[in-house]
């Protein structure tokens, strides 16, 4: 129950509250150049919306296999996902963000996407963040129970689907790219453990590999610059005085959709080996 209200709360609850008032907290468009190489691809929205009952199905893994057992790693795992919402939260507090999505209205899937999210809350992207938390949160548990070997198969599995989501969500058009390396830098300042810079890394190469589109010059271009961008994130965080900080200043370099916001709306730019100009 703690988790349902934490997830009704943060984030239907506060960006309804924020499309019903407008102008009480910035809302920056965080769209990048990047976005238009990859492909709007309406078929992706399976597995887009299959993002709650992913994490569900991890639930049913302990049950089925560990038994009452399971029962102590299930409920540590769904407390997680709903301590996930409020640290995202902290973000959107402080300015909110959307991106371009197409209008598209020829699936019933997409009429519930737009009836149910009214798509101020981007920047940090909870969809990934709830994902690499299922997969770090899946194997960590399954080697804190000497399975790690035993279970190799079913953690890349989850591994995969995560990636599969997270691409989704560019193929559909809710997310940016700088969506994605914002969820990875708020899922190691969340739990660095389960998710440290090498991890990081190492989820980026896996994206868009063997697609025909984007195909594998852009794919590149793609994940060099998520790893930029989340590389220059954790170097920010590091002097930063709150682990949002780098997130709500880059934020508010954005062009700014939000009445009565004064900020500086000069687009971002990656410096070569740096950040935001």
């Amino acid at each position: 129950m703690d988790c349902i209200k934490s997830i009704f709360y943060n984030f239907f609850f506060r960006q309804f509250r924020a499309a019903l008032f407008p102008g009480r907290i910035p809302v920056s468009s965080v769209d990048h150049p990047l976005d238009e190489k990859i492909p709007f691809a309406p078929s992706w929205v399976g597995i887009y919306l299959d993002f709650i009952a992913f994490w569900v199905r991890i639930l049913g893994f302990f049950r089925t296999h560990y038994r009452r057992r399971g029962i102590k790693p299930a409920l540590g795992f769904i407390k997680t996902i709903g301590r996930l919402y409020a640290f995202a939260a902290e973000t959107y507090t402080k300015n909110l963000s959307t991106t371009k999505r197409p209008r598209y209205l020829a699936h019933p899937r997409f009429l519930l996407i737009h009836a149910v999210d009214p798509h101020l809350m981007c920047i940090p992207s909870l969809h990934v963040m709830v994902v690499i938390s299922a997969y770090t949160q899946f194997r960590s548990i399954l080697r804190a129970r000497g399975d790690g070997e035993r279970f190799a198969p079913q953690i890349e599995e989850i591994r995969r689907g995560a990636l599969n989501i997270t691409e989704a969500i560019l193929y559909v058009k809710q997310h940016s790219v700088n969506c994605i390396a914002a969820a990875m830098y708020a899922m190691t300042c969340f739990d660095p453990v389960l998710f440290p810079q090498t991890e990081g890394a190492d989820l980026v190469s896996r994206l868009f590999r063997g697609t025909k589109n984007p195909g594998p010059e852009d794919a590149g271009i793609i994940r060099g610059h998520i790893l930029d961008l989340y590389r220059y994130f954790l170097e920010a965080g590091n002097s930063a005085d709150t682990w949002e900080k780098p997130l709500v200043d880059f934020l508010r370099f954005q062009p700014q959709r939000a009445a009565g916001y004064n900020g500086r709306k000069a687009r971002y730019k990656l410096r070569e080996k740096s950040g935001p100009a």
